[in-house]
């Protein structure tokens, strides 16, 4: 078996819920218990920070991982979903895994993921677990996929967890109010394992709360502990440290809010040894660190095109609440959508007055381009449909003046197929 014949195991044989959805989500732990088990229990093996959120844990994780690697620390991230290379998931130090690694890890363990039948997502946590374990890393960044209490990844023992705020999304599996989310995500927080929390809401503050009293461990709020400004394009935290953001973005402040938190009490619970000049210098290194992709992107283009993966409630009024800012003689907007997005919550969200490019990507989850140019109707969101995501970014190029702005957005995987 070769690296692409082991991909098309995994995506021929295991249900993927970026591709098809709630039917390849399993609700409950036994099967990644189980392939863990086999591989003679590689999570605990690790020691971990678990990061959860609706939105801004893959940022938040790849800080943090940032910080880490600019300590000397051996530093496993695990983040999904992919974008470009599956490999982008499974990283040490900003490395991808290396795709013999993950053809051997399937030759040898074949027979049992036949015989457990995990999803895609189950048995991609088991091969992370197993490859941070086999690599002996320092300390392992691992981001939950969807929800927390019964997400594959939760069966660690972390030394910090971390949840980045509670916005509606997914509504079908983890509940229709923020409330019933927010117990979810709260899942991740365990015993003698201090919890941060990215945003104080009204919604959802108390569950949190009264989870970590339930397990007996300390909860703090970023928002309490750290006060942010920006000058002069950098970021000041507290007076403490100031740092130009490599991370750009409206949202990003936020996540390098609680990241900072987190490292302040990483630090103050004597969990691991931190120095203000590393946060300082990680912060402002991220993306070439860690190998970070898909976030607040500027194509490199003689046009002004800027793609970015927010794809529901929270991101995409973060999205356009800059756009509103923003002084573009026309705004172009690229936008997908997969089909159990509630889109009447994100749509309202969209400005009226740009031009729209309705598409759909190469995946049998993407909602059709017609039905959400039909739908977008109701909200006076103008455009038309295109059944091909490069069809419309090249129409949307095309239409655009020279002090126009192109933004392409709405689905993760139609950001995939642009950048």
């Amino acid at each position: 078996m070769n690296y692409q014949q082991a991909l098309h195991y995994m995506y021929a044989h295991l249900p993927m819920f970026y591709r098809i959805g709630a039917k390849a989500y399993k609700k409950d732990l036994s099967r990644t218990i189980e392939l863990c088990q086999h591989l003679n229990h590689p999570e605990k093996k690790l020691k971990c920070i678990h990061v959860a959120g609706t939105n801004g844990k893959g940022s938040i994780s790849h800080i943090l991982a940032a910080v880490l690697q600019e300590h000397g620390y051996k530093t496993g991230l695990y983040v999904s979903p992919h974008y470009k290379d599956f490999r982008e998931r499974i990283k040490i130090n900003g490395v991808y895994i290396p795709k013999r690694y993950i053809t051997r890890f399937i030759e040898r363990n074949k027979a049992k993921i036949e015989e457990v039948k995990p999803s895609f997502f189950e048995m991609t946590v088991a091969m992370a677990f197993n490859y941070f374990a086999d690599e002996k890393v320092d300390y392992a960044i691992i981001e939950t996929g969807l929800g927390g209490r019964l997400d594959s990844t939760n069966v660690i023992q972390p030394l910090l967890s971390v949840i980045s705020n509670i916005s509606w999304d997914h509504m079908d599996l983890l509940g229709d109010t923020l409330e019933l989310i927010a117990r979810e995500k709260a899942g991740i927080i365990k015993p003698n394992a201090p919890v941060i929390i990215g945003r104080k809401q009204i919604e959802t503050d108390r569950v949190f709360i009264n989870k970590a009293q339930e397990e007996n461990t300390k909860i703090f709020f970023a928002e309490d502990e750290i006060t942010t400004s920006y000058a002069e394009s950098k970021i000041n935290m507290n007076d403490e440290i100031l740092f130009n953001p490599d991370l750009k973005g409206p949202f990003q402040l936020e996540n390098y809010r609680t990241a900072y938190e987190a490292c302040k009490i990483l630090q103050k619970e004597n969990i691991i040894p931190l120095k203000y000049s590393g946060i300082k210098s990680a912060f402002e290194h991220v993306s070439a660190l860690t190998n970070m992709i898909g976030r607040w992107h500027w194509m490199n283009s003689d046009k002004k095109i800027l793609v970015d993966s927010a794809h529901n409630v929270d991101g995409i009024k973060f999205l356009c609440d800059w756009i509103s800012t923003q002084d573009y003689s026309h705004i172009h907007i690229v936008c997908g959508f997969v089909k159990d997005k509630d889109l009447d919550r994100v749509l309202r969200l969209f400005p009226s007055g740009a031009e729209y490019y309705f598409t759909q990507a190469i995946i049998p989850r993407a909602l059709d381009s017609e039905l959400l140019r039909q739908q977008a109707l109701k909200y006076n969101l103008l455009g038309k449909s295109y059944r091909k995501v490069r069809t419309a970014l090249n129409a949307a190029k095309k239409k655009s003046q020279k002090n126009d702005l192109i933004v392409v957005c709405g689905s993760i995987f139609v950001v995939a197929e642009v950048i």
